[in-house]
């Protein structure tokens, strides 16, 4: 079964950051594209960015463009979340996502 914990979140002022990551088991991390979503309160699940299996192509929405960056160390199992410059509407649960796999989210909350 495939397992993906996520970890990092907290709370930030506005403008501040934060980095999530995702550790990743029971399947072949090397060969998987990797995506984060999120969702926010009242709101339907949200995709917000995606890596290949090597890093070297990502793509973002055009809610987060410019302010987080995807990553990942096959190494490590693990995939990354940089955000940069958080608004208050990037509070939500945060999940990373192997195909339909979706694991344990973690919460970022921007608030002054």
């Amino acid at each position: 079964e495939v397992q993906l914990q996520a970890s990092g979140g907290g709370m930030v002022q506005p403008g501040g950051s934060l980095r999530l990551s995702c550790a990743a088991s029971e399947f072949t991390f090397g060969d998987a594209a990797m995506s984060w979503d999120r969702q926010a309160p009242g709101k339907e699940v949200e995709w917000i960015s995606t890596i290949n299996f090597d890093g070297a192509w990502t793509n973002y929405a055009d809610s987060v463009k410019g302010r987080f960056t995807i990553s990942r160390d096959n190494a490590k199992n693990t995939v990354y979340l940089q955000m940069d410059n958080l608004k208050p509407e990037d509070t939500a649960v945060y999940y990373c996502r192997h195909r339909t796999y979706r694991g344990q989210g973690t919460q970022v909350t921007v608030s002054s």
